[in-house]
């Protein structure tokens, strides 16, 4: 997700009356009973998120029964926002288990020293290539999600245009003034698509790639919600907004959300994905350091890779699981595009030149 985990995380609009990746703002909010800030002999085990954390209720009384810890959400904002705020309560935390910071942010929290290392039971099942700090467990792979270019299928067929299918199409005269993107600097999809034309164009690239966007008319934005639900021609929610762009960075996951909220239910997404444009984003949780109630926090990061919600994300976050053998929903995957080559960029690069690419960015496409 955006972490994807995020996280998004994924997913999609209030529009729609639903949570999304790690790409939405607003105000937090709780889940389940509490009985105070919680301790060491405290039944509540609060659980940090960005605003798009979201379970079905059952799964949540399910962890109840199992452990008698009734879980408690505060959610804080998108994943830049949420992160930052544990950074500033660093040792005092807010809660006993952060969710959502993904691969894009991940040094910024190590570095910090937020998490108290654990290694989660059942971490074995969990796909290797998402463990980024397997030698020490300071976090555990939650989900992953890819960020990619959706587009308005009735926009494209109405104008008779091919939809663009990589980073290089959309530099076409042919797609001037009709993508809409995030700020690099404030929203975690805005900064993973930016990762992605690093990963694409390199170093000498990326630069000149951006100067071509711009020139090609890209719109920027400072949230996913905005981008996506206000912008976006092709969304349930753009729709009502009048949006004007029929090309937004989002999710690989987007399209299953058009279609699982809607009355009635298409046989086909309205949108689609681009699937030349995208970056995988891995999501994170981790007990903080100086939580509370950390006997809670650690059975709650168990629950997190059980099977159990490992199968409940993919319809309430919109993101992919992590442990192997869990198979997400058939909605899903009929409707949710499958991207087999993602761009990556190693965390160790991001942790080294992350906040220099922003400042770059913003010079370049902001300012």
């Amino acid at each position: 997700m955006t972490s994807i985990s995020r996280t998004a995380c994924a997913a999609l609009a209030t529009a729609l009356g639903v949570s999304a990746l790690a790409a939405c703002g607003g105000s937090g909010s709780g889940t389940g009973a509490s009985d105070g800030a919680g301790g060491s002999g405290s039944k509540t085990v609060t659980l940090v998120s960005h605003d798009s954390f979201a379970a079905s209720p059952g799964v949540l009384k399910e962890f109840t029964k199992e452990t008698g810890y009734t879980v408690k959400v505060l959610k804080s904002g998108d994943a830049g926002a949420a992160l930052n705020k544990e950074i500033l309560t660093k040792g005092s935390p807010q809660g006993d288990v952060f969710f959502g910071v993904d691969n894009t942010l991940l040094s910024r929290a190590l570095d910090n020293g937020l998490f108290t290392p654990y290694r989660a039971k059942g971490l074995d099942r969990v796909d290797a290539g998402t463990q980024l700090d397997k030698d020490k467990n300071r976090v555990t792979p939650i989900d992953t999600g890819d960020i990619c270019v959706n587009y308005d299928k009735k926009y494209f067929a109405d104008k008779k245009l091919a939809p663009p299918s990589s980073f290089d199409d959309l530099l076409e005269p042919a797609y001037k003034n009709l993508l809409v993107t995030e700020n690099a600097s404030t929203s975690s999809p805005g900064l993973g698509f930016l990762l992605g034309t690093v990963a694409r164009y390199g170093d000498d690239g990326w630069q000149d790639y951006w100067k071509k966007l711009k020139a090609n008319g890209v719109q920027v934005v400072d949230s996913w919600e905005q981008a996506y639900n206000e912008n976006f021609s092709g969304s349930a929610g753009g729709k009502k907004a009048h949006g004007d762009r029929p090309l937004v960075v989002s999710y690989a996951s987007s399209p299953p959300v058009e279609v699982l909220y809607a009355d009635p239910r298409p046989g086909e997404a309205p949108t689609g994905v681009a699937t030349g444009t995208c970056f995988r984003q891995t999501e994170f949780a981790g007990l903080l350091q100086g939580a509370r109630n950390e006997a809670g926090g650690k059975a709650l990061l168990d629950f997190l890779i059980s099977e159990r919600f490992q199968a409940d994300m993919p319809l309430n976050m919109f993101v992919n699981p992590v442990v192997e053998g869990v198979r997400p929903p058939e909605l899903f995957t009929k409707f949710g595009a499958r991207v087999d080559r993602p761009e990556t960029v190693a965390p160790d690069r991001i942790a080294a030149h992350r906040e220099q690419w922003i400042q770059s960015w913003s010079s370049l496409v902001v300012k």
